[in-house]
């Protein structure tokens, strides 16, 4: 019974994760970019819209310039000057994307924001004209969602236990780092320590001390 709301709650978490969808306000400042990571895995598809938000009426709608970058610093998107936006990719490698807004037009120097909804994996399939194509409706369609929710989740773990595998080669690496310098200092430690000895004696027997 345990196991089973243990493994419910995992499902749900997963499913929190999986179909990411949701609004993510940004507040921006006048003379500074404002920016948001997300790590995604490799050749997930990433749809995206974004709008300014801000609270007072004035004539002329304030814009911004958004920029999205890969972990490898490719440009995905590039937008000068809009008040709102949409983009879409497929990425080709895994990491943090990073997401940056700036203003670029606000005369009244009003409080800007900008409300970026982001959607990826699961989330961003267009699930009206797969059913559509392959016909299936109801049931059918929730089990096939239910099969690419499952598809992720065992995707995600193969990335979880790869991201391990690498920390743990990265905290060998280290601990092996750790443990030669350690030797090579307690040999200086040793060899400081014989030369002063050394000198003592010199010193002693010179004065005649010994």
């Amino acid at each position: 019974m345990v196991n089973s709301a243990v493994f419910l709650l995992f499902l749900g978490f997963t499913q929190c994760h999986f179909w990411k969808i949701g609004g993510v306000a940004l507040e921006l400042p006048k003379h500074a970019t404002k920016c948001l990571s997300e790590d995604i895995h490799a050749h997930s598809i990433v749809l995206g819209d974004y709008s300014v938000l801000f609270d007072e009426h004035i004539d002329e709608l304030p814009t911004v310039s958004a920029k999205i970058t890969s972990p490898y610093g490719n440009t995905l998107h590039d937008t000068k000057n809009v008040s709102h936006g949409q983009f879409a990719f497929t990425t080709t490698e895994g990491g943090h994307y990073v997401f940056c807004f700036w203003q670029e037009f606000n005369p009244r120097g009003v409080k800007l924001s900008v409300n970026m909804d982001l959607r990826t994996g699961v989330a961003a399939k267009d699930w009206d004209s797969i059913a559509k194509k392959e016909k299936i409706e109801g049931v059918e369609l929730e089990l096939r969602k239910l099969e690419f929710q499952v598809q992720a989740i065992h995707d995600n773990l193969i990335h979880l236990r790869n991201k391990e595998d690498k920390m743990r080669e990265v905290s060998e690496g280290t601990n092996a780092r750790v443990a030669w310098l350690g030797i090579m200092s307690l040999g200086v430690c040793m060899g400081a320590s014989m030369v002063q000895v050394w000198n003592l004696k010199k010193f002693f027997r010179r004065k005649r001390l010994i």
